[in-house]
């Protein structure tokens, strides 16, 4: 007799699902950001800012990473972010993989993860279309068992809220779960669902990763199975 049930993981995985941020977390994406924000100040006559001062701006979506590129240029009134805005997303998307990498080791994480029977989700404040053509580019999306956009729950429902991580629980089919991240949005996120949180030191940090409040924090991927196990003792 067959079963529709999603398959248990096996008993090596340590928690049923693990879910990751994208940009700071999975992916170094700050080049390919820094590049859209600086089309979009140069589309206005703004001076460019620096990959390293662009990195803290990352983590709440486009808009209010332009918002502060803007602010730190000199400012910007709501209408013409508008437009700012727009642009920016226009050149992202056309080239959202130039300079965008996974980070070190993530991918034999993710390997060894999906060996044991762990479930693996990315739930971001990208654009979920953006989301999902980055991790295209990478060949990565075959890994995930769903891909959650700082749009897919509508308005006001990105991280911190915890209502995408409810969203990916669901998706993923239930079960024990850890959420990884690089940004205060995905530590409350998480821990708002509940969930225990690990913290990345080399992520886009907005802040010293030790004020996050995460359960733990990893300095590299070599160090996240471990800490996994840990949290699930």
């Amino acid at each position: 007799m067959t079963s529709n049930s999603p398959p248990r993981p096996s008993p090596d995985a340590p928690f049923d699902i693990v879910g990751f941020d994208l940009d700071g977390t999975l992916l170094d994406t700050s080049g390919d950001l820094a590049a859209a924000v600086n089309h979009a100040l140069a589309s206005v006559g703004r001076a460019p800012l620096g990959v390293a001062q662009v990195k803290p701006m990352i983590g709440g979506g486009a808009r209010r990473m332009l918002a502060q590129g803007m602010a730190a240029t000199g400012g910007c009134d709501e209408a013409t972010l508008d437009v700012l805005h727009r642009r920016l997303l226009d050149h992202y998307e056309a080239h959202i993989a130039d300079l965008t990498q996974p980070y070190p080791g993530v991918l034999d994480a993710l390997d060894t993860l999906a060996a044991q029977g762990a479930r693996l989700a990315v739930v971001t404040n990208k654009l979920e279309g953006l989301a999902r053509k980055l991790l295209g580019a990478l060949d990565l999306t075959g890994r995930f068992a769903c891909i959650i956009g700082g749009d897919t729950m509508g308005p006001g429902n990105a991280k911190p809220s915890p209502k995408p991580i409810y969203e990916m629980l669901a998706r993923c089919g239930g079960g024990t779960a850890a959420f990884v991240g690089d940004s205060i949005f995905d530590i409350e996120a998480g821990k708002a669902a509940d969930l225990p949180t690990i913290a990345c030191s080399f992520g886009f940090l907005m802040q010293p990763v030790a004020e996050l409040g995460a359960d733990a924090v990893i300095d590299g991927y070599d160090e996240l199975i471990p800490t996994l196990e840990r949290l699930a003792r």
